[in-house]
């Protein structure tokens, strides 16, 4: 009998990001220390209750097929094969234990979000639907209990079989319980627990970062806007590069700027959870609102490319955060209109000793990020 799977046992490899340090950055941009370090840690406390729950595997997939749980839309998607699948089914077959899963309550919404186990749940779901599909199918194709141990009655065998040729086994099945952990966040009341705990329990083969994670868990209008305007050509020559990174995380910079220009004066640190915080408030924009911020973004990226040409906030390796969110937000603030001498502006932003003491050390911080902001007022829009 094979043992039962894991979510690390992916049989699709990751991008080749080694997760330490600078590394995490891009080729475009800028390793400030303090950035890195504002992603990679928080001293944040939560107040959070867990319940535990059994499911029975037919009432897991009711509540799936019910729109009751949310498989979060993310780049490694359902990467099992077909044998690990089986592998599982025979497992609840057998009456043997499976690992536990973690779903999260939405407060907005009162669903429940899958935030470690979805290959395990689509792997029963799929089974029950009959068909088969993981990342690396182009179509669906049958779903048959394959790879088990020899002999094994159950070998070759669709729902539809297990049903005729098994009922008593098929019954064992619908009734095989899945332990559930149910978590809901008390305390803050900003849902900011679920962007850590999903950090800490995702166990794919390459982990999770940033935007990927937000991408999972705030999934809606404004998210699928973030996308689209990342595909922006005069976006594109601002960062120097054309193909859209593989960790998001130029789109994560979009978000800096659309955070910073609604809630700047409510910005507190860590900025990775105020861009969770402000993601989550306007997840939902209407379709007029994001056409004027898609209106707004590309007049602003359009008057920067005329103005001061590609890759403007490029310092020594690549693009830098800080000098990108003061000059291109304080822009926005004027609905993308600019005055005369904007380059000579510009350039007399980035040499202010002000300025430049706000882009080395605890850039982070809201006194360092107020200053940018206030410094690059006055310069770019100074008499």
């Amino acid at each position: 009998m094979s043992p039962v799977p894991t979510e690390n046992d992916d049989d699709l490899s990751g991008d080749g990001y080694e997760m330490v340090g600078a590394a995490r950055r891009a080729d475009f941009l800028e390793p400030v220390a303090d950035e890195i370090e504002d992603a990679e840690g928080s001293s944040v406390s939560f107040d959070i209750m867990t319940i535990p729950a059994d499911f029975t595997v037919e009432g897991l997939v009711h509540k799936f097929d019910k729109g009751k749980l949310e498989v979060p839309g993310f780049q490694r998607s359902y990467v099992w094969n077909q044998k690990q699948a089986s592998r599982l089914i025979e497992s609840l077959l057998l009456g043997l234990p499976v690992p536990s899963l973690f779903l999260y309550t939405d407060p907005d919404s009162g669903r429940q979000q899958v935030i470690d186990g979805q290959q395990r749940l689509l792997s029963v779901v799929q089974f029950y639907h009959g068909t088969f599909k993981n990342a690396g199918l182009q179509r669906a194709r049958e779903f048959k209990l394959t790879g088990l141990g020899p002999g094994s009655p159950y070998e070759g065998c669709t729902i539809q079989l297990l049903r005729e040729r098994h009922p008593v086994a098929m019954e064992k099945l619908n009734d095989a319980v899945m332990r559930a952990f149910i978590i809901k966040q008390n305390k803050p009341d900003d849902a900011t627990s679920v962007y850590y705990i999903f950090e800490r329990l995702n166990t794919g083969g390459t982990q999770l970062i940033g935007q990927e994670i937000r991408n999972c868990i705030y999934h809606g209008p404004l998210n699928d806007l973030l996308r689209e305007l990342n595909t922006n050509p005069s976006w594109r020559k601002i960062l120097g590069r054309q193909p859209a990174d593989a960790r998001m995380r130029d789109i994560e910079l979009i978000l800096r700027f659309v955070s910073l220009l609604h809630f700047a004066n409510e910005y507190r640190k860590p900025m990775k959870d105020f861009l969770s915080t402000s993601m989550r408030r306007l997840r939902h924009l209407s379709a007029e609102e994001c056409g004027r911020l898609a209106v707004l973004f590309s007049r602003v990226c359009d008057q920067i490319i005329v103005h001061l040409g590609e890759k403007p906030f490029h310092q020594n390796a690549g693009m830098h955060p800080a000098i990108f969110d003061a000059v291109f937000t304080t822009i926005a603030r004027h609905d993308g209109e600019v005055k005369d001498a904007l380059r000579h502006r510009y350039k007399a932003l980035v040499a202010n000793p002000g300025f430049l003491s706000n882009l080395r050390h605890r850039t982070t911080d809201p006194e360092a990020v107020a200053t940018r902001f206030r410094l690059a007022e006055e310069a770019l829009y100074g008499e």
